[in-house]
């Protein structure tokens, strides 16, 4: 079985991508500065990185920018402002794995500023190697206190895992792959929920997801036992703009 998507017909083995994702990590990890947490310490005297915060202070400055979203009263911002710190390093303080979805935008939906948030997105916001890959570099050496997988209301992605698990929908091109890690949420949405299978579907979905991470070795899954982080699931309803945590 698959460390990081959970099936038993996956090869656990990288593809030439994830291993050319993992060549990349091994050098940027070579060239990121050893002042983050995760790397060497601060040196003595020297402030903390503005990211050293707990996981939970960084859940609750997210979710309060998310209320100024619902509320429609995102703090005003002169985006000039910060270019140049910002040209010298980032100290985002929550990883967000997001859907590929046009409508998901996690900067707004979170009311953040540039360089607060270290977003990946893939449609389904499923863990493959590469987003892994990537939420690895996060932890270890820009020492993000919290990983977020946030899904959405009316899921694509979602709604094509029921098709194929209801109706036996055959799917073109790669989607097949994609939609392999989302099925397993799928089955359960169709047995124990069969009135709200969709939304159900697209909530276990990100409870599956939130425990892939947990479990993904080395760097994620020793972070999260240390508790050094922490690793939360949302929905984010489309109409509304509120993020639910699930």
């Amino acid at each position: 079985m698959c460390a990081v998507c959970g099936q038993a017909h996956h090869h656990p083995a990288l593809p030439r991508r994830s291993f050319l994702a993992a060549g990349a990590l091994a050098a940027l990890a070579a060239a990121a500065p050893r002042h983050v947490l995760g790397a060497d310490p601060p040196k003595p005297g020297s402030p903390p990185p503005p990211n050293a915060i707990a996981p939970t202070a960084a859940l609750a400055r997210i979710m309060e920018g998310n209320g100024r979203y619902v509320a429609n009263a995102p703090r005003q911002r002169d985006f000039a402002v910060g270019r140049a710190a910002r040209v010298q390093g980032q100290h985002p303080i929550a990883s967000i794995l997001s859907c590929a979805d046009s409508r998901v935008a996690p900067e707004l939906v979170f009311d953040q500023a540039p360089g607060d948030l270290f977003v990946v997105r893939v449609a389904g916001n499923v863990v493959d190697m590469d987003l892994l890959a990537s939420l690895e570099y996060g932890v270890q050496f820009l020492g993000i206190p919290l990983i977020v997988v946030l899904g959405h209301s009316s899921c694509g992605a979602v709604d094509a895992a029921l098709k194929v698990v209801q109706s036996k929908a055959e799917l073109p091109g790669h989607l097949p792959e994609l939609i392999a890690s989302i099925k397993p949420a799928a089955v359960v949405a169709t047995r124990v929920a069969p009135q709200a299978t969709l939304d159900y579907a697209i909530a276990e979905n990100v409870r599956r997801q939130v425990a892939r991470l947990a479990a993904s070795p080395p760097i994620v899954q020793r972070f999260h036992r240390e508790k050094k982080i922490d690793i939360v699931g949302g929905v984010y309803d489309i109409a509304t703009g509120k993020v639910a945590l699930v």
